[in-house]
């Protein structure tokens, strides 16, 4: 028998009889990242990276000379993923800074939940000179999403892969290792507890973003559905609409249209700028 099948025999059975025990284990796991190691295809930007430590211990990765562009991996992700845009970034003249995530890399905590990571964004970009963009991936785009709505700003944002709604986040965490529904709303409900905020309220559907934006999906995503980018193009009036036939959730962050993309939006947020001025 698998591991997940054990997983879920167990949950499916005590979780009836202890559905608050099952739901605590799960949300433990639910937000304790594992450490992944860099691929081999990182190490040569990893090796080109000045590596910084902002407050409260929060460490991340810094390359070239320019305007700040902030950037933010997903749940067990890591900065040198972003390897192919964060060298056609620097290539371009920004000044690209790359988080380790809360839990993640050499960034303090155990655990990590799409509130803590909004929050170190935050963090950092007190730190930073005035933000010319924030890209996040997956979970980091859904927290750059939030950060935005907690006070963060930036000339443009883009999310790559990122769900809309963090309540079907969890439902489908809930599902997937197998919750009979007394444990699933026990989970959701010491998630929220955790994070400090309700799920319901962390969706796109209720939030201001009024800067120009990308949303890039690639259809045959299998972790984050695509839909979820339709959802968010629909709630963020000054946005793009990227959508990839392959890319599935990580390959999509060296696609060359991606790349141009990114580019296009910072020349063209760039270019208002200075008509303006």
């Amino acid at each position: 028998m698998s591991a997940l099948k054990w997983v879920r025999g167990v949950n499916g059975t005590l979780g009836w009889f202890a559905p608050k025990l099952v739901a605590r284990k799960m949300r433990l796991a639910f937000m304790t990242p594992r450490d992944l190691p860099p691929r081999d295809w990182e190490l040569p930007l990893l090796a080109k990276s000045e590596r910084i430590t902002l407050r409260f211990g929060l460490s991340a990765l810094r390359w070239g000379q320019g305007p700040a562009v902030l950037l933010m991996h997903g749940w067990e992700g890591r900065p040198t993923q972003f390897a192919s845009l964060i060298t056609a970034l620097v290539d371009a003249g920004y000044t690209v800074v790359a988080l380790d995530g809360p839990a993640h890399g050499r960034s303090p905590g155990t655990e990590a939940n799409v509130v803590l990571f909004a929050r170190a964004m935050l963090e950092a970009a007190a730190e930073l000179p005035p933000l010319q963009a924030v890209i996040g991936h997956s979970m980091g785009g859904a927290s750059a999403m939030l950060a935005v709505q907690l006070g963060l700003r930036t000339e443009t944002l883009v999310t790559i892969a990122a769900p809309a709604r963090i309540l079907g986040v969890l439902r489908g965490f809930a599902r997937y290792v197998g919750l009979p529904p007394k444990a699933r709303s026990a989970f959701i409900r010491q998630v929220e507890k955790d994070v400090g905020m309700r799920a319901a309220t962390l969706d796109v559907a209720h939030y201001q973003l009024d800067m120009p934006g990308l949303i890039i999906h690639a259809e045959d995503d299998k972790f984050v559905l695509v839909k979820e980018s339709q959802a968010i193009h629909e709630a963020w009036f000054d946005s793009r609409l990227l959508r990839l036939q392959e890319g599935g959730h990580q390959r999509v962050l060296a696609d060359p249209r991606v790349i141009d993309g990114v580019l296009s939006l910072l020349a063209g947020r760039s270019l208002q700028s200075r008509q303006s001025a």
